[in-house]
C-alpha cells in the first residue's frame, strides 16, 4: 500500500538517502561521494525544511521511497537560500575555489555549488516561476507512481495558486526527460550561463 502525504520531520534522513540513491543521472551515486549528504543538502533538505507546504513524500511498507519537493517562486527561493540555508553549510564545508576545477573530487563539485550557487536564468523564471524536484527509489520506479506523485503535487500547488512550472533535468538522464515530457513539460531554449548538463523544461 502506498501513502502520498506531506513531509514530516522524521522523513528527513530518507530524503537524504533518496537524493544519493538517485543522484547519478537517476542512478545510485553512493560510490561516488565521500559525504553521502551533499546531494540532499542541495536538492532535498532545504525544500522540505523551508518550504514544507510544497513537500510531498510517498511511503510504502518499507518506508519513505520518493519525494516531490518544490517552491512557487524560484527567484525568491534563491534569496531565501542565501539567508537561511547556505550560510551554515558554507561554514561546514571549505570552498574548493582555490583548487583548479579539473582537480575537484565529486564532493568538491557539489561543495562549490553550495558556495557559488547558480540562479535559474531570469528568462526561465519569468515565464515559469515555480519549480520542483521529484525522485523515486528503484523499487517504486516504472509503476506509474511518479505520475501519481506529480499529480498530487500539482493539485497541492494549485490550491496555493501556483501556475507555470519548470524543471532542470540532467541531459544524460533520458528516462527523466521522458518522464517530464509525459507530464506535459516541453524543452525550453537554453539561456546563456546554463550548465552544459542541464536541460530546462517548462509546463504552462
Amino acid at each position: 500500500m502506498l501513502d502520498i502525504r506531506l513531509f514530516k520531520s522524521a522523513d528527513l534522513d530518507a530524503l537524504y538517502a533518496i537524493s544519493l540513491a538517485t543522484g547519478h543521472a537517476g542512478g545510485d551515486a553512493a560510490d561516488l561521494y565521500s559525504d553521502p549528504r551533499l546531494m540532499g543538502h542541495i536538492y532535498a533538505a532545504p525544500y522540505a525544511l523551508l518550504e514544507p507546504s510544497f513537500a510531498l513524500v510517498v511511503e510504502d511498507e518499507h518506508g519513505v521511497a520518493g519525494f516531490a519537493l518544490g517552491t512557487p517562486d524560484t527567484d525568491n527561493w534563491s534569496d531565501r537560500l542565501e539567508d537561511a540555508w547556505w550560510p551554515n553549510l558554507r561554514a561546514a564545508y571549505a570552498d574548493p575555489g582555490d583548487v583548479p576545477a579539473p582537480d575537484w573530487s565529486v564532493d568538491q563539485r557539489r561543495i562549490f555549488m553550495i558556495h557559488h550557487p547558480l540562479r535559474t536564468p531570469l528568462s526561465i523564471v519569468e515565464r515559469y516561476p515555480a519549480h520542483l524536484h521529484l525522485n523515486l527509489l528503484p523499487r517504486l520506479q516504472g509503476r506509474g507512481i511518479g505520475r501519481l506523485l506529480f499529480a498530487e503535487w500539482i493539485a497541492l500547488a494549485a490550491r496555493y495558486g501556483v501556475g507555470p512550472i519548470h524543471v532542470g533535468v540532467n541531459r544524460f538522464n533520458p528516462r527523466a526527460i521522458g518522464f517530464w515530457s509525459a507530464q506535459d513539460f516541453r524543452p525550453l531554449p537554453s539561456p546563456d550561463g546554463t550548465p552544459e548538463r542541464t536541460v530546462w523544461m517548462g509546463r504552462p
